[in-house]
């Protein structure tokens, strides 16, 4: 083997065939493509680097299922803290104040609904409640769009009526807010109440600075 005084880089080529496959499924769970892998930053294939070593690649669909991946969530207080802890921001509806969540009034529902370019577009109504603001700014909450990525064709069964309240969670990716989970709200629901009340002092794992918080490009 040669011996080498630097690392050797992959080609553009190589990351362009990584990306295609894995960005598709990274995407459908909220996750951009990280800075640190953006393709343009690798040497092109005259350069001396690691080639594509195989054949013809296809891109990777994103994940098959009967239900859209936001919409498979169930109503369990592990998952829905979990799930906290994963998303940069989180929407929480409630008639009325709630004795075991004080300062929470307002109800969250969704405006409109439209789908285009494989993705389904929610438009929030004027009034809701922003439980977890994250790396939102006062200004994304009050005309608040949400996009479900890889959601134009699969069945969302909490979206099949848009009379009800939701508790919502996402992602900001760029400018835009990616949903990542979608619950319809039960305000009688012993597993949510639980996970509301409790999901700021849930002890969240760190998660890997490569995908949490990346930009989107």
């Amino acid at each position: 083997p040669v011996c080498l005084d630097r690392p050797l880089s992959p080609c553009r080529s190589l990351c362009e065939v990584v990306r295609d496959s894995c960005a598709p499924v990274m995407e459908s769970y909220g996750f951009p493509w990280p800075e640190m892998l953006h393709c343009g930053k690798f040497p092109s294939d005259h350069e001396l680097c690691i080639a594509v070593q195989f054949g013809n690649s296809k891109a990777t669909p994103p994940p098959v299922s009967k239900i859209c991946t936001q919409c498979e969530m169930e109503h369990k207080a592990d998952g829905m803290m979990e799930q906290m802890c994963s998303s940069d921001f989180a929407v929480l509806p409630s008639p009325n104040r709630a004795p075991w969540l004080p300062h929470t009034r307002v109800k969250m529902r969704i405006k409109e609904m439209t789908e285009e370019n494989g993705e389904r577009r929610l438009v929030a109504a004027q009034k809701k409640k922003v439980l977890k603001l994250g790396p939102l700014k006062r200004k994304d909450t009050k005309k608040m769009v949400l996009h479900m990525r890889n959601a134009g064709a699969c069945p969302c069964p909490q979206l099949d009526s848009l009379s009800g309240s939701f508790l919502v969670m996402g992602r900001k990716v760029g400018s835009r807010l990616l949903l990542l989970a979608i619950y319809p709200w039960q305000k009688h629901n012993k597993e949510m109440k639980f996970a509301v009340k409790f999901m700021f002092s849930y002890p969240c794992p760190l998660y890997h600075p490569l995908l949490y918080g990346a930009g989107q490009h």
